[in-house]
């Protein structure tokens, strides 16, 4: 059989291996033909782990020739953010910081990807300890955007999307602190899922900040991402997270559920936010209008603390980077700078050389915040905001199953665009208050800007822990784009659709 890696889905993955159309092997293969060939122009991956994907990929082929019933993602290439640690590879987090860590152990969320039969092709470039919505500031190089690599991916889980939007891997793992899956997954052109905060283990994962990071899934489509929700919540919490907890199991078996009768929520001032694209606006529309003509009640609500999101979120965000930080200085883990007299400025040149700028800025402010004096008038306060928008999500919650509103305020901006780092982080103004709550959030593609050209998507956000609901309307948006032939379901970037990657 020939066909290209890029045209098949997870799930056709799966499928296809199961059936003996092809092997897990040669998928194996044609994935790492498709890096070879692909990422020197989308520069997504920082480590390329060919006898780790082709080791994986053997054992799944020996279990079927064995008769054994394969895991539901046997033979499926993923990719895994570089901040995750993997036996057998570094975890550099993208920073000179920790360039040569070797993973002592594996990642909760990794292995269990690896226990529903995943293949792992490698690590994938990230912004600097994910400080950043554009992955420019990884130590190493950016990643292009596979629809235009004269523009940022997004991030800091930019590599992850970008892997999946080139048709490198099937689907990727990323994190997400302020909008780090969904605002990669919109500019992509990909679904992005940040599920809610505790339903996948983040034990193995380098912390940015401890009460916002959640590690969620990429993929081309919305089962492929319930396919990898099923695999991530398996076997119930963590005893190494004591932030876990037991999620069941059944988001492919719910992804397909009729959604007639349901409440998704609209935001009107939401739309019309300073620097919101009119073609993002349209996307946002289009997958309002694609949920009513499946019976869905569209209901205005509203969120009236949500312009306080993103202070209360970088008062939080860099003070608890700043407590995450500080163990990497030079002598338990990291950087080391040689020629140093002792150990006071052995750890204050190590982090000098080891951290980036955006590293610096970040830890900067959180001491800065947590300083005597300071804490109670901006930390504090930000905590008490963290506490008023929360219950403006329940309260909105009382009346509707999930509400909809923008990812990205803009399509994918050109390198160098948002030099001001201010202007970088208004670009999660939609993203950030639900890594604040705690809620599970979903990027969904809508197709392509009428004036950018470039992918356009919507976001779903959901209940605390109703992430299986919350994908069925993201389905339902994906089904209704898909009847009117819009959407960018199972699409790579035209740039690499059926270039490589063959299955012989």
């Amino acid at each position: 059989m020939s066909e290209n890696l890029d045209s098949l889905t997870a799930a056709q993955i799966a499928s296809g291996v199961a059936s003996g159309d092809f092997s897990a092997v040669e998928v194996a293969r044609a994935a790492l033909d498709a890096i070879d060939s692909r990422d020197a122009q989308v520069r997504a991956f920082l480590q390329v782990t060919p006898e780790l994907a082709l080791a994986a990929a053997e054992e799944v082929d020996a279990r079927r020739a064995a008769g054994e019933e394969l895991p539901p993602l046997a033979g499926v290439p993923f990719a895994i953010k570089d901040n995750m640690n993997l036996v057998g590879t570094r975890t550099t987090c993208a920073s000179r910081m920790l360039e040569t860590y070797e993973s002592p152990y594996t990642a909760t969320c990794v292995r269990r990807m690896l226990d529903a039969g995943c293949v792992p092709v490698g690590k994938a470039n990230m912004d600097e300890f994910a400080f950043g919505s554009s992955t420019e500031s990884s130590a190493f190089h950016p990643t292009g955007n596979p629809w235009d690599p004269d523009r940022v991916p997004g991030g800091s889980s930019g590599g992850s999307a970008a892997a999946v939007a080139a048709g490198m891997a099937a689907l990727s793992l990323g994190s997400d602190t302020g909008g780090s899956i969904r605002q990669p997954a919109a500019l992509c052109g990909v679904v992005g899922m940040k599920p809610s905060y505790g339903a996948v283990s983040r034990y193995g994962v380098v912390a940015f900040g401890s009460s916002l990071d959640q590690v969620g899934p990429f993929g081309r489509t919305v089962e492929d991402v319930a396919l990898a929700m099923d695999a991530l919540v398996a076997g119930g919490s963590d005893a190494f997270d004591g932030t876990s907890r037991a999620v069941e199991a059944s988001f492919r078996a719910h992804v397909n559920d009729d959604v007639a009768g349901g409440r998704v929520g609209v935001i009107p001032e939401l739309m019309r936010a300073p620097g919101l694209a009119p073609e993002v606006a349209r996307a946002v529309e289009e997958a309002a209008d694609a949920l009513a003509a499946q019976g869905v009640e569209l209901i205005e609500v509203d969120l009236p603390h949500l312009d306080a999101a993103i202070a209360a979120y970088y008062a939080i965000g860099p003070a608890e980077a700043f407590s995450n930080l500080a163990r990497f200085d030079g002598v338990r883990y990291g950087y080391r700078e040689p020629g140093c007299p002792n150990l006071a400025e052995q750890s204050a040149k190590s982090r000098a050389r080891g951290f980036g700028a955006e590293a610096k800025r970040r830890q900067m402010l959180g001491a800065y915040l947590l300083s005597s004096g300071v804490y109670d008038k901006y930390y504090y306060a930000a905590q008490k905001a963290r506490t008023l928008i929360a219950r403006d999500y329940e309260s909105a919650f009382g009346r509707v199953d999930a509400i909809l509103m923008p990812v990205s305020p803009t399509a994918a901006f050109k390198f160098g665009e948002l030099s001001d780092p201010t202007q970088m982080y208004l670009s999660d103004l939609f993203t950030i208050s639900i890594n604040i709550v705690g809620n599970g959030g979903v990027s969904v593609p809508v197709g392509l800007g009428a004036d950018s050209g470039l992918p356009v998507a919507a976001q779903l956000v959901g209940r605390p822990f109703d992430d299986a609901r919350l994908l069925s309307f993201a389905r339902a948006v994906e089904r209704g784009l898909a009847s009117a032939g819009r959407g960018l379901a199972g699409a790579v970037a035209p740039l690499f659709a059926g270039k490589g990657g063959d299955l012989a």
